[in-house]
């Protein structure tokens, strides 16, 4: 299990605090502590569990149903490739691709090094620059495989 450090547990205490212990609290919280964590780790799931008087396996079945929960903790470069009608028509499969010889890893994943994780994303509502990649908060438009390669190998 990954321990998280005494100031996190401690910050995530603190957020508890600001929350009631009824149930429709549990995506609201769920929400902040990944915020502040980054990722909902499993000693932030038995926090959360406890102070809702729910079992883990509640919050981690409500927490898994939901794209917008992680589990592993993001890579120091988040890659997000847009996976929509315009994008995928448009070649963000090989982008896809691309990324992952590169990195060595696959969507839903943190490279071992920590440096890049990588996502799909059902749509960004940049139709217009289809195919869109974004890397951190930096988003390219029109792209292809080699321009995403280079991007990626720049930030290595």
């Amino acid at each position: 299990m990954i321990q998280m450090p005494v100031q996190n547990k401690n910050n995530l205490e603190h957020i508890l605090a600001e929350y009631g212990r009824e149930r429709d609290n549990l995506i609201p919280l769920l929400q902040e502590v990944q915020e502040h964590l980054q990722y909902l780790s499993p000693e932030a799931i038995r926090l959360v569990a406890d102070h809702l008087d729910l079992s883990e396996n509640d919050v981690y079945g409500v927490a898994t149903f939901y794209t917008q929960f992680r589990f592993i903790p993001p890579g120091l470069h988040h890659v997000r490739v847009c996976q929509g009608t315009a994008c995928h028509v448009r070649g963000s499969d090989m982008i896809l691709d691309a990324i992952s010889r590169t990195t060595g890893i696959e969507p839903g994943e943190t490279s071992e090094d920590g440096k890049f994780s990588l996502e799909r994303v059902a749509c960004f509502g940049s139709c217009a620059l289809a195919p869109v990649v974004v890397l951190d908060d930096k988003v390219y438009g029109r792209m292809t495989a080699a321009k995403t390669k280079k991007i990626i190998e720049d930030k290595k």
